[in-house]
């Protein structure tokens, strides 16, 4: 006799117990890993870079597959050696200088701004939401935690030369864990996703291109020190929307609140003009074949998954919602509900 087994309702009980069980524990494994699972995505981004160069290199001269991919990481790494070279070379000392000088000229940009009242709340307002934000703390365990990231931007490479170097490896094994009757769904999104994250890419670059030349150029004319390194971290910065250009703004303020009223003038003359350039004019026509994501969701999109993953989740926020909103127009709008959904082309 079996009196002590469990009867078909308590058997779909204890099974659905279990399944919740397991899902809670890999929510709380995926929580624990977020910084992996960020460096993860991040070579995922790079072997898309690897790709779409190899893929041209391919193409316009006419060589092989490994060739191609040989030479698409070696432009690769000749980029990252370029950036270093002209942080640590080019304008060595404007960013030495800066990054010495920065906490004192965020202190007199304080106490400028603190001289009105609207000014004094907005002050307080910002260093309340920064002092207990995790991006806070990660930036403090930067500046004592230089050799984690450099050992974050090498594992970074090799993982991104990894996947680079067989992603259908990955793919396929990404496939085999979903049921057979919903791989060619997957497949589907999965190609949707790396299509829109290449053409998300070329967009950054030229609008990264374009704000760091204005923004240097701007600063210049207005008589603000270290208005190169300015520049290329405006550039840098544009790779976080909203977030990033307005964090890269306050080091030029602070610089021209230094100098004189002039040049703080110039400094916010100048990041008002290129933004306003940049969103009315450049923006629209690099991204009129991009996947176009409503403002207010890319803001508010962008602070959570900085909340949830710090730092590193911040610097690759546009590209996880960029993947997410392609998930949920693919695998959602398209499969679920059946709507016909568009994907850009390009």
């Amino acid at each position: 006799m079996n009196r002590l087994r469990p009867d078909a309702d308590d058997t779909r009980f204890i099974r659905r117990v279990v399944i919740l069980i397991l899902i809670a524990a890999m929510v709380v494994a995926l929580w624990k890993a977020g910084d992996l699972l960020i460096l993860a995505f991040g070579s995922i981004l790079g072997a898309i870079v690897i790709h779409a160069f190899a893929d041209l290199y391919t193409r316009r001269l006419k060589l092989s597959q490994r060739a191609g991919l040989g030479l698409a990481f070696a432009t690769v790494l000749a980029a990252a050696a370029f950036l270093v070279w002209l942080f640590g070379v080019q304008f060595g000392q404007q960013v030495n200088a800066l990054v010495l000088r920065l906490p004192s000229l965020l202190q007199q940009l304080g106490a400028y701004m603190s001289q009105t009242p609207v000014g004094a709340k907005i002050v307080d307002a910002v260093q309340a939401a920064f002092a207990g934000s995790r991006v806070a703390r990660d930036i403090g365990g930067l500046v004592t935690g230089g050799g984690e990231l450099i050992l974050n931007c090498l594992l970074l490479m090799v993982g991104a030369l990894f996947f680079a170097a067989e992603p259908k490896v990955y793919v396929h094994g990404l496939l085999l864990m979903v049921p057979k009757t919903i791989r060619p769904a997957i497949s589907d999104a999965l190609s949707d996703v790396e299509h829109n994250l290449r053409l998300w890419l070329r967009a950054q670059l030229i609008l990264m291109t374009t704000m760091g030349l204005l923004v240097g150029l701007g600063l210049w004319i207005s008589g603000v020190p270290s208005w190169a390194a300015l520049g290329l971290l405006a550039a840098l910065s544009e790779f976080v929307p909203y977030i990033g250009p307005t964090a890269a703004m306050l080091p030029a303020l602070g610089l021209g609140a230094a100098v004189g009223t002039g040049p703080l003038v110039g400094a916010l003359v100048t990041y008002a003009v290129v933004r306003l350039v940049q969103t009315n004019f450049i923006t629209p026509y690099v991204q009129n074949r991009v996947i176009a994501i409503p403002p207010a969701v890319t803001l508010f999109v962008i602070i959570a998954i900085g909340m949830v993953f710090g730092l590193f989740g911040l610097f690759f926020s546009a590209a996880l919602l960029v993947v997410i909103f392609t998930l949920v127009r693919s695998l959602y709008l398209r499969e679920v509900i059946g709507e016909d959904v568009e994907i850009p082309k390009g």
